[in-house]
């Protein structure tokens, strides 16, 4: 049995029996949703994660008597952080599983890829993915997409904030050459320079070669003070390693999903202290936040604070369950995305779990799900602007200093 069969099976398994579907849920309908998670590969430190907390979400929702009448089953494929596997665990989803919603789409060359198989089964995308294409057309013409993660623009943004308020002056970027790499540091570059800065180097690297010491090169003659990056954690190992050998001293801001705890187990923190990591933050102060922090713990064994894709994961599923009440599970695709938009803005009376706002809506109510991850507050292209943390690796470990707001 291979790795994405088995991933497959578990997932249909734990929907069934260790999450405590209840015996009367087996006679309801089904409202099958796919989870496309990076199990194995470059996101793997979160994919496990998201899936639990989907299936959480979803066992949630059928504790509850099920959405617009129906259970919640869900179906995984494991994306491997690889466009070729998530186009593959996709279309199984879609044409041999029968799913009617995609969730947990981690990066931006997944969702890039899997977004027009999606968008021609007239599908709801649930993604955690930054790059800006996925907000405009072609890749979300039919706003069918929803991002519960910061895009690369708004990272940008909190990267140039970090970097005026720690003083530096000539910084550099360094880009994985993708969507979600470019992102980022274009989104720098437009707010540094927005705010009369200027970016002294730029060097975009090819993925997947054995060191990075040509790049680091070029960068360093350029004397920054400061590199931006735009990278996942394995390139970022890299990177820093190649640094390090040169000796030449620089600070370094990197996105969160490359600056954790496993960075530092790669590189120890001879190489590592000094790292700024910046992460978009969950919504720490929300009612639903807690609540699904503590449950999902006791649940799992999982630390969801540890990993702010599966509160965003859990987000997914529980709005999709919601909108699913309001509006049927055999609406179209259209009218789902709208109530979708519309439970995840203000205006109606705020809840913070499914079963508040299924009696709600019940009741003929407008409710706005405030959410774990953010308050999401979806923008007309169904993006969210959370708050992100700037953590300092500190003598082995990163250490939040300070919130950022954008």
């Amino acid at each position: 049995m291979d790795r994405r069969k088995f991933v497959t099976l578990g997932g249909v398994a734990l929907a069934a029996g260790q999450w405590g579907m209840p015996a009367w849920a087996q006679q309801q309908g089904v409202y099958r949703i796919g989870s496309l998670n990076p199990i194995t590969g470059s996101g793997s430190p979160y994919g496990t994660g998201m899936l639990k907390a989907i299936q959480f979400g979803a066992a949630e929702i059928n504790d509850d008597g099920g959405a617009g009448g129906m259970k919640f089953e869900v179906y995984a494929e494991d994306s491997q952080t690889s466009p070729q596997a998530a186009v593959l665990g996709a279309k199984k989803l879609i044409g041999v599983d029968k799913v009617k919603a995609m969730l947990g789409v981690w990066s931006s060359g997944e969702s890039l890829a899997v977004i027009p198989i999606t968008n021609e089964a007239n599908m709801i995308l649930m993604n955690t993915a930054g790059a800006p294409a996925l907000s405009v057309p072609p890749a979300n013409a039919k706003h069918l997409s929803f991002r519960f993660q910061a895009t690369n623009e708004r990272f940008g943004r909190a990267f140039a904030q970090i970097a005026k308020r720690q003083g530096f002056k000539r910084p550099a970027t360094m880009a994985f050459n993708n969507a979600s790499g470019i992102g980022n540091t274009e989104g720098f570059r437009k707010a540094w320079e927005a705010m009369g800065g200027k970016v002294v180097a730029n060097v975009v690297y090819e993925p997947n070669q054995p060191t990075y010491r040509s790049e680091v090169a070029q960068i360093l003659r350029a004397n920054p003070d400061v590199i931006v990056t735009g990278s996942y954690l394995a390139d970022t190992t890299l990177l820093l390693r190649a640094w390090y050998e040169t000796g030449q001293p620089v600070h370094w801001i990197i996105p969160g999903w490359a600056g954790g705890p496993p960075l530092i187990k790669a590189l120890g923190p001879k190489v590592t202290d000094g790292i700024i990591s910046v992460e978009s933050i969950s919504n720490e102060g929300a009612p639903t936040y807690k609540s699904f922090v503590e449950r999902f713990f006791k649940k799992t064994g999982l630390h969801a604070q540890d990993n702010v894709y599966a509160t965003m994961a859990y987000d997914e599923v529980i709005l999709l369950g919601l909108a699913v009440q309001a509006v049927g599970p055999n609406a179209s695709g259209e009218a789902l995305a709208a109530k979708i938009h519309e439970i995840g803005n203000s205006g109606g009376t705020e809840i913070s779990r499914f079963a508040e706002g299924k009696k709600l809506i019940a009741a003929g109510k407008r409710v706005s799900y405030i959410g774990a991850s953010s308050r999401l507050d979806f923008d007309k292209y169904n993006d969210v602007t959370p708050d992100f943390s700037a953590s300092f690796a500190e003598h082995g470990e990163f250490v939040r200093k300070y919130i950022v707001k954008i």
